[in-house]
């Protein structure tokens, strides 16, 4: 029986999440110019979220420590500073379809809430079709055009939802 945990990023894990990056962007054909596979802390994520506006979570295999997903939350470049951006949420094809997409989902707009974010922000492609599809289950609203500046121009799907900033948060890690 597969058996996974959420926990913050630590610096040793900076080469498995840069892995995962680099071997789901390009299952999507997100390669070139306009993609976060390119952004230049791909090789430093625990440097890049170390700080007190943002988080990033990754996935591991219980039975084997095995890093197979991860993801974060940061502020939105060039925006209003209540507003965090969803960013590098990726998962090999080994941790698919076993609901963690949406427990990851959960532990970063709790942190996000808990940090003190009012609305969160994202950037995907309408081929990650199970990424939407996860995003409109939890009331992301789709936008007709992007906000702030990632430079991600590579993107054609953008999304924001409004924060419940009265959600607990603690126990989200615990899987309560």
């Amino acid at each position: 029986m597969q058996s996974f945990k959420i926990r913050p990023i630590e610096k040793d894990d900076n080469a498995a999440v840069a892995n995962i990056i680099r071997k789901v962007m390009p299952e999507f054909d997100c390669v070139g110019e306009g993609y976060s596979i390119n952004d230049p802390e791909v090789d430093t994520m625990f440097e890049a979220y170390d700080n007190n506006k943002s988080a990033f979570y990754v996935i591991e295999n219980e039975n084997n420590n095995n890093i197979l997903g991860c993801g974060g939350i940061a502020p939105l470049k060039n925006a209003e500073d209540y507003i965090c951006e969803l960013q590098k949420m990726y998962f090999l094809k080994d941790l698919r379809g076993y609901g963690m997409g949406q427990k990851l989902l959960d532990v970063c707009l709790g942190q996000a809430s808990e940090i003190g974010y009012k609305k969160c922000y994202l950037e995907t492609i309408a081929k990650m079709g199970a990424a939407n599809n996860l995003y409109k289950k939890n009331k992301f609203q789709k936008l007709s055009a992007p906000i702030g500046n990632t430079g991600h121009s590579g993107c054609d799907s953008y999304y924001s939802k409004n924060l419940d900033t009265k959600k607990p948060f603690a126990n989200l890690l615990k899987g309560k």
